[in-house]
């Protein structure tokens, strides 16, 4: 039996994406993962089903359990679990307690690895626009702790030295004491006009950045509010900021956005959000239940042939396939018949399994499909000898809660059609204790991709919906959306012009740039 092993693994500073490759991969198999207050939760979603979590993070005056008992923990966890994850912020190695936790596991005769992280020391300062060298003015760099071990009997920083040697120096975990550095810099010579930079929750939605000299940051910090995480930054570098800052500057930085999508299909979404300098906060309000419909579609297929298939959303196309996969059948079922895909992402998942749509209309809806007369022409009527043309088939596929325009329409227009709904959309409750928590923390944006995401948010969000979203803007990702939102009294204040994701964030972006503008 292979030996159970405990990996120390650096999530990196905050941005969930510079966690590194081994570190992303060890998350997603670890049967156990034991995480930092500063690791970002949106790592936790790529863990297996049945992987334990447990929290043992440490806030400033507030800790889940001591440093001791996280050691023993550890130590506990390997007994009954193959591979667990010890995922601490940034580096293990730089000012976190890894030294402490290997020794430990040592004394145990633990199994251990360490997997090295981006510490924020040097991704915080990129992601402000400091460098932390540079050829032409500073050639050295320092990493200092800003709050040493409090038992112990003095202080082991050398400041005279370290303010004479070196030209950056990276203070971590010290805004608390940074009355005292900043005294400490001053009195071994630092000059008081020393640019320094302040930054808070670095790279992350949520960085904030404050920068003076020696003689006025702490009045600064003070007037901004500035607590912890932050590190600090003191040297020449600083100044460059002014120049190099880059994260701040997207259109939408610092935006905190729910995305109610399924938990399968936010991940779209979120990237984009998050590219663009947005928190995305994933709230589920959709969870798709497979109504395992192989009888009937079977049974329609029968009934064939068929002028034309349609498939409504991504998540038919997929549940189509599991039909395929299930019943031993492959494209070739359709025939003759032509497909119509309503949307791009639905036309991109059938083009993964090797059907390319013959039609997918420019609006992304039903009424889009009904109103192309040329393609879908109405019978003759009789006229003397003149018949009616032949009858046309329809088979569509899709969600049981889907609006009928679609196949009313057909109708109408002289098609007989087959429905068979292929999946349910229900509430996860879970999400229920998620969204009132963001709701607390403070939310710019709420983004409607269907009117199932609008009805399934308003019963999460439970009774006085209108006080709980006042002050925060809905995003909607067409007019069929919006049209649920009127339906509780809600006026979309962004509409996508094009109705597909792409479109909600060109939209997203456009009504926050025109509000900086105005602004400005």
């Amino acid at each position: 039996m292979t030996r159970s092993t405990v990996y120390l693994v650096g999530a990196g500073p905050g941005d969930s994406k510079l966690i590194t490759l081994k570190g992303f991969e060890l998350v997603k198999k670890a049967d156990c993962i034991i995480y930092d207050y500063l690791v970002n939760k949106e790592l936790l979603k790529h863990r297996s089903s049945d992987c334990k979590l447990i929290y043992a993070g440490k806030q400033a005056g507030r800790h889940t359990m001591s440093q001791d008992e996280i050691n023993r923990l550890l130590a506990i966890e390997a007994r009954t679990h193959h591979t667990v994850v010890r995922l601490k912020g940034g580096d293990p190695f730089i000012f976190g307690r890894g030294a402490e936790e290997i020794a430990y596991l040592k004394k145990k005769g633990v199994s251990f690895e360490i997997v090295p992280g981006v510490t924020s020391a040097i991704a915080v300062p990129a992601y402000a626009g400091i460098p932390l060298t540079e050829r032409t003015s500073t050639s050295t760099v320092g990493f200092i702790t800003g709050h040493e071990d409090p038992g112990k009997p003095g202080s082991d920083i050398d400041w005279a030295a370290l303010s004479k040697a070196l030209g950056t120096m990276v203070f971590l975990m010290g805004v608390g004491n940074l009355e005292s550095i900043v005294e400490k810099l001053l009195a071994c010579g630092r000059p008081k006009d020393t640019p320094i930079a302040l930054i808070r929750w670095g790279t992350t939605a949520r960085q904030k950045t404050v920068t003076g000299t020696l003689g006025n940051i702490v009045t600064l910090s003070k007037n901004n509010n500035m607590k912890p995480p932050a590190i600090i930054v003191v040297g020449e570098t600083v100044r460059l900021r002014k120049e190099f800052n880059w994260f701040e500057k997207k259109p939408l930085f610092g935006k905190r956005v729910i995305v109610t999508r399924t938990r399968e299909q936010a991940s779209a979404l979120s990237d984009r959000l998050s590219a663009l300098g947005a928190e995305a906060i994933e709230i589920p309000t959709i969870e798709i239940v497979s109504l395992k419909a192989d009888t009937e579609i079977s049974r329609a297929f029968s009934k064939g042939p068929y002028d034309w298939i349609f498939f409504t959303s991504q998540n038919g196309v997929g549940e189509f396939v599991s039909f395929l996969d299930r019943s031993g059948n492959d494209s070739r079922i359709f025939r003759q018949a032509k497909v119509c895909a309503i949307g791009p992402e639905t036309a991109k998942s059938l083009r993964a399994i090797g059907i390319r749509p013959d039609y997918v209309p420019e609006k992304f809806i039903a009424e889009a499909i009904i109103g192309d007369r040329h393609l879908f022409p109405t019978r003759k009527r009789m006229d003397g000898n003149r018949c009616l043309s032949p009858i046309k088939k329809a088979f569509i596929l899709r969600a049981e809660k889907a609006r009928n325009i679609l196949p009313k329409g057909l109708k109408r227009r002289g098609y007989e059609v087959t429905v068979v709904d292929l999946y349910d959309t229900v509430i996860p409750k879970a999400s229920k204790g998620p969204l009132k928590e963001a709701l607390e923390d403070g939310v710019d944006i709420v983004t409607f991709t269907s009117s199932s995401t609008v009805e399934n948010f308003m019963n999460l969000i439970g009774r006085d919906h209108k006080r709980k979203l006042s002050g925060i803007k809905l995003a909607s990702i067409g007019p069929v959306t919006s049209g649920k939102l009127r339906e509780y009294g809600l006026r979309p204040d962004i509409e996508a012009k094009v109705y597909t994701i792409e479109g909600l964030v060109d939209a997203i972006v456009r009504n926050s740039t025109n509000r900086a503008n105005r602004i400005g």
